[in-house]
C-alpha cells in the first residue's frame, strides 16, 4: 500500500492511497485545484482516471475547494457523511456537482473501494460530521488523521495497529498564543473542537508506537503558527525521550510538504 500526500497544511489538503500494484487507489480530500491534483499524481505515474472514489473528511475550503471541477471532468464518486453531503449541496460550494455521485458513509461502517476496506472514524472538529479514514489492503493499514481538537480512547482504537500514518501537527501552541490571530479563533484552534498541536501530536504518537506503526508523516501545519522543523523536534522529542526511539533507526518520522507532493509512505505485504 502507499499513501501518498500531494498537499497538507491550512491552506489546503489532498491524499492519494492505493494498493501495492499502483492499478487503483482514492483520493481524500481535493482541497486545492484539479491542476494541482493531476499534477501531482502525475509525479507518482498516477491520473485520476485510476482514482475509484474521493473520500472527504469535512467540508471546510481546504479539504474541498477543487472538488467541483475534479468530479464534474472524471465523475469520480464522492464518498462522505450524510452531513457533509448535504452541507455541499445546499450551500453550492462545490458548484453543480451531480447527485448520483455522493455516496453516504457512516462513522465505523466500512466501505470496499479499490481493493481497499477503507473505514472512517468521528473526529472533534467545528463541522457538520467530520471524520477521518483507515485504509487496510494486503494486511496493511494506513489512516489520515487531521482536523481533531482532541483525541480520545475511541480515536486510538481506531488508529491502533497501523503500518503508516498522517496525523495532524497544526500548531506550535506558544506562537499561536502570543501570534496575531484574533483571541476567539485561537480559542477555536485551541478547543476540544479545533487542531492538534505539536504538543498533542507527540503524545497521541508515543501511544500509537505500542504496537506496530513505524512511519508517521505529520501534517495539516499551520503556515502562521508552526514550522515544519518544530514540528518535526516536538514530536521526535516526545519518542526519544520517553521511549527511547530513534528516527531513522526505529520508525520514520517526516513532515508533509505544504505546496508540493511528499515522498509516499510505503508498506508491504
Amino acid at each position: 500500500m502507499e499513501l501518498y500526500s500531494i498537499a497538507s497544511g491550512s491552506s489546503g489538503n489532498s491524499i492519494f492511497v492505493g494498493t501495492s500494484g499502483g492499478n487503483s487507489g482514492v483520493l481524500l480530500d481535493a482541497g486545492i485545484s484539479k491542476k494541482r491534483i493531476e499534477e501531482g499524481l502525475a509525479v507518482r505515474q498516477l491520473t485520476l482516471e485510476q482514482v475509484e472514489g474521493v473520500f472527504i473528511t469535512h467540508e471546510h475550503a481546504d479539504h474541498i475547494s477543487g472538488l467541483g471541477p475534479l468530479v464534474r471532468k472524471y465523475a469520480i464518486p464522492i464518498f462522505a457523511t450524510e452531513k457533509t453531503i448535504q452541507y455541499i449541496q445546499e450551500t453550492g460550494k462545490c458548484g453543480k456537482v451531480d447527485s448520483d455521485l455522493f455516496q453516504c458513509v457512516r462513522p465505523d461502517e466500512s466501505v470496499h473501494v479499490a481493493g481497499m476496506e477503507i473505514t472512517p472514524f468521528s473526529i472533534s472538529h467545528d463541522a457538520a460530521d467530520p471524520v477521518g479514514y483507515t485504509m487496510q489492503a494486503e494486511g496493511k493499514k494506513l489512516a489520515v488523521a487531521t482536523d481533531m481538537g482532541e483525541y480520545t480512547d475511541y480515536t486510538i482504537s481506531h488508529l491502533q495497529d497501523c503500518d503508516g500514518l498522517l496525523l495532524e501537527a497544526n500548531h506550535d501552541i506558544n506562537m499561536l498564543q502570543v501570534g496575531s490571530y484574533p483571541y476567539a479563533l485561537k480559542m477555536r484552534i485551541l478547543g476540544k473542537k479545533g487542531h492538534l498541536s505539536n504538543d498533542a501530536c507527540g503524545r497521541l504518537v508515543k501511544k500509537l508506537m505500542a504496537n506496530k506503526l513505524r512511519h508517521v508523516l505529520l501534517g495539516h501545519l499551520s503556515q502562521d503558527n508552526n514550522y515544519p522543523e518544530l514540528a518535526y523536534e516536538t514530536v521526535k522529542y516526545e519518542l526519544t525521550q520517553e521511549e527511547g526511539l530513534v528516527p531513522g533507526k526505529d520508525f520514520v518520522l517526516e513532515v508533509a510538504r505544504r505546496n508540493e507532493p511528499t515522498p509516499p509512505i510505503l508498506v508491504h505485504g
